[in-house]
């Protein structure tokens, strides 16, 4: 028998929020590496292209846990210099503030009406590699409705490692089989299955900008394949259990 759905558990980077166009937004008005948009852009890439092997060396156990604050702080000050600034000479006040762009970013247009949704039959709780301040940050900011802030501080792990997912559907005092992992990335469902999770697939296909080759359809066949978390959440408070 299947068990009944009860909560659902959202990636947050690229899936509920628009990092690219924020951080970009954010470094043009830092005033950091000029006014040019296209380079502002390259500059939020260049910054995210660090975060998987940051983490990458805590869950291999090479260096101890650190928040995401942490590594996004350590990654922004390798970004800088690659686009020719050197941190030393700036604020540590300025760091600071750019580092927190992480805190403000806006959601995509569907995503605070379909939370509210799914909110109102289901728990809701963004199951993410931002830390604790971060993700409360940036639900303040956003108007994200969540029920509860889970997340790699919280559970101790990064995703995609299992422990990340069991540990989240422990926390809800729920199976796996209850929680449905909701994601533009397709590794990250395949992930949450691997434990049990059931899958929600979200297309985001302007994540990485125009030129985006990745996630652009899903490779498994997901629970749920919908285009806006908006969708998603007419599709699961219309089904009957």
């Amino acid at each position: 028998m299947t068990a009944k759905l009860e909560a659902f558990v959202f990636d947050v980077f690229g899936t509920v929020v628009d990092w690219r166009s924020g951080i970009a937004q954010e470094v043009t008005a830092s005033g950091l590496i000029g006014p040019d948009a296209e380079r502002a852009f390259e500059f939020a890439d260049a910054w995210r292209r660090r975060y998987v092997p940051s983490f990458i060396e805590v869950n291999s156990g090479r260096r101890p846990f650190a928040k995401l604050d942490a590594l996004h702080f350590e990654n922004l000050l390798e970004t800088l210099l690659e686009f020719g600034v050197d941190p030393l000479a700036l604020p540590e006040a300025a760091l600071t503030e750019l580092n927190h762009a992480w805190h403000r970013l806006p959601p995509w247009p569907d995503s605070v009406r379909g939370l509210a949704l799914l909110k109102s039959r289901f728990v809701i709780a963004p199951h993410s590699n931002g830390n604790l301040r971060l993700l409360l940050d940036m639900a303040k900011h956003g108007g994200l409705p969540w029920d509860a802030i889970l997340g790699a501080e919280v559970v101790g792990a990064y995703k995609p490692v299992p422990q990340s997912y069991l540990r989240t559907a422990e926390l809800l005092s729920l199976r796996p089989d209850q929680v449905c992992m909701v994601a533009a990335h397709n590794d990250d469902l395949a992930a949450a299955r691997a434990c049990g999770l059931r899958t929600a697939f979200v297309l985001r296909p302007h994540e990485h900008g125009p030129r985006q080759t990745t996630d652009l359809a899903p490779t498994q066949d997901w629970d749920f394949v919908v285009n806006s978390i908006a969708e998603l959440g007419e599709i699961a408070c219309a089904s009957p259990g």
